[in-house]
């Protein structure tokens, strides 16, 4: 596994490429753009593709032996190919495309360092705000903004009202049905990855997902949330693990604060 010195010694340079991203993304958001949709009927707009390319470029500079496997170019790369990887970049240039149409501000850049299926690193970029969560397993989690830096972890441990995310744009009848068994929660309605990050710094406690997700959506928010003391489990209570499989598809997860809390109950 990658020494954590090596994490070290790329964080500020990966940290000044999400955040070059992100003034590519706000370059667009400040004005008018046009909407595409791609096969999915997923939203694309050129605040998408302007932060690929800041993020590939700025990547391939810094770590020229590591492959990046972004979510705009990843239907160009075999199967076999990115399978032969055992480490990578995985990257949602803009995480929360529907939010950033909608113009809501909820939206991120993402970017993870990848080690034989594990999250090492991630960042998390908000652009409108301007706020930055970074973090390793095993090494800390931290918030930057206009004050600083400073460390973050999870609520543990959580007390009722659990607070529990709610995605404004994923919302559907199981999530409903399981914040029904859960008992007393008050519901956050936030987007995109923001989602880790909040639970990261301890404002929120649950956040359950049920349906698709793709793995450049959460292994950014994995890695900060598991060094912040949380957790991304499966169903099963495994770790998610990334480049492992023939899909880039995730299944359902439950990310915690908490990890002692009973969530395979209200499973």
């Amino acid at each position: 596994m990658l020494e954590f010195e090596a994490i070290a010694a790329l964080r500020e340079d990966v940290l000044a490429i999400a955040q070059e991203a992100s003034a590519a993304i706000l370059g667009v958001y400040e004005g008018e753009f046009d909407v595409e949709h791609k096969a999915d009927a997923s939203p694309l707009t050129a605040a998408d593709l302007a932060a690929h390319r800041c993020i590939v470029a700025g990547l391939s500079r810094l770590t020229p032996e590591i492959p990046v496997l972004s979510e705009e170019s990843a239907h160009t790369i075999a199967l076999d190919v990115r399978r032969g990887w055992t480490r990578l970049w995985l990257v949602d240039p803009l995480d929360g495309t529907r939010e950033f149409v909608k113009r809501n501000g909820e939206f991120t850049v993402n970017i993870a360092l990848i080690d034989r299926g594990v999250a090492v690193f991630g960042v998390i970029q908000a652009p409108v705000t301007g706020v930055l969560w970074h973090g390793a397993p095993g090494h800390g989690a931290f918030r930057r903004d206009g004050d600083g830096e400073r460390p973050v972890q999870v609520r543990a441990p959580a007390t009722a009202p659990l607070q529990v995310a709610a995605s404004r744009s994923h919302l559907d009848p199981r999530t409903a049905a399981l914040m029904q068994r859960i008992g007393d929660v008050e519901t956050i309605g936030l987007g995109s990855s923001l989602k880790f990050c909040r639970l990261a710094e301890g404002g929120m406690d649950v956040y359950p997902r049920f349906g698709p997700t793709s793995e450049w959506d959460t292994a950014a928010g994995q890695a900060i949330l598991e060094a912040a003391g949380g957790a991304v489990l499966d169903p099963q209570g495994r770790p998610f693990r990334y480049n492992q499989r023939d899909t880039l598809l995730n299944g359902d997860f439950i990310a915690l604060g908490d990890t002692s809390l009973p969530w395979m109950t209200w499973l």
